[in-house]
């Protein structure tokens, strides 16, 4: 197949597994002009507007709606336009469809998808730029997919309307244009499958969505003076790679976790502890995190550049970890 656009990617996963499975249906705001960011552009007018919902401008009523419809024996997919947004609706995902099939001891499911765009994007400012990729991969009960290309943005929204349990699909705005290779074929991708961009001896560096791209670039740079840098995109967050992630460390022994979001109380603690408890005895030299600061985001570009996490600022981690 000819490459494809991040953004094209998972309108054609969507429009498969709809013509796959006519259980499958998407609800949102403004669905059948396309989208907000037209990621839906020309689905109503292929599945008709019974398939391809228009809702009215109420985040919990979406989400509502959908959990009594996963509940009740269909497969929607949400649309909440900016991360953001989902926040007006967190008691009907947290509280009821992440619970809900362990409370009724399974006799009930709740395949729900979720999409939230997520992170800084064009000057988007504090209430349409966060990345809140933690908040959900602490819940029992959700599934939390981040994917990098736009392959993975295929093969992982596959999986997420497959799969019987509710799943947060976080697709990060500043990748819409991406233009890849696709997938290799429609088959979905397997949840807790993360992959090494490029390989290393030198350090471990384990990041994901569109961080994966800012430490390539810094990882090419860092090769030409010499330093050997080994990529990990881990594309799920719950379930994560730990045995990726681990085997990798074991043989660099030094390790850095980068993501764009908020690094206090960032899902790169839970890695980095998680690398110290198991391999203290070979590292040599503390686990690292590199992630924005604790700061709302700002509408200035110059303010909001600040708050990026650069190829820059990858290859300065990389090097107090080595101690150069």
């Amino acid at each position: 197949m000819a490459d494809i656009t991040y953004l094209e990617a998972g309108r054609l996963a969507l429009a498969e597994e709809m013509d796959r499975d006519p259980l499958v249906w998407a609800l949102g705001e403004d669905l059948g002009r396309g989208g907000v960011f037209k990621q839906y552009d020309g689905l109503q007018a292929r599945f008709g507007a019974n398939r391809i919902v228009d809702t009215p401008i109420s985040e919990s009523t979406i989400m509502g709606a959908a959990v009594g419809a996963a509940m009740s024996g269909t497969r929607p997919v949400v649309e909440m336009r900016f991360s953001d947004f989902a926040l007006c609706a967190v008691d009907e995902l947290v509280n009821q469809a992440a619970k809900a099939r362990y409370m009724f001891g399974g006799q009930t499911r709740v395949p729900l998808v979720v999409r939230e765009p997520i992170g800084m994007w064009r000057s988007s400012a504090a209430q349409h730029s966060q990345s809140l990729e933690a908040w959900y991969a602490h819940i029992p009960g959700l599934v939390v997919t981040v994917p990098a290309t736009p392959a993975d943005n295929y093969a992982l929204l596959k999986a997420a309307i497959r799969s019987d349990d509710p799943v947060v699909h976080m697709e990060h705005k500043n990748l819409w244009a991406l233009s890849g290779p696709a997938a290799d074929s429609d088959a979905p991708a397997e949840f807790g499958r993360g992959i090494a961009r490029r390989a290393g001896a030198d350090i471990t560096l384990v990041t994901w969505s569109a961080t994966v791209w800012t430490a390539l670039d810094a990882a090419a740079a860092l090769g030409v003076e010499g330093i050997n840098v080994e990529v990990i995109d881990l594309r799920t967050l719950w379930p994560w790679d730990r045995e990726l992630v681990l085997e990798s460390v074991s043989r660099t022994r030094r390790a850095l976790v980068v993501h764009e979001a908020v690094q206090a109380g960032g899902f790169g603690a839970e890695i980095a502890a998680t690398i110290a408890e198991e391999l203290h005895h070979r590292l040599e030299g503390p686990v690292r995190r590199l992630g924005a600061p604790r700061a709302p985001v700002p509408y200035a570009p110059p303010m909001e550049s600040e708050l990026k996490i650069t190829a820059g600022d990858v290859c300065k981690a990389v090097k107090v970890a080595l101690g150069r």
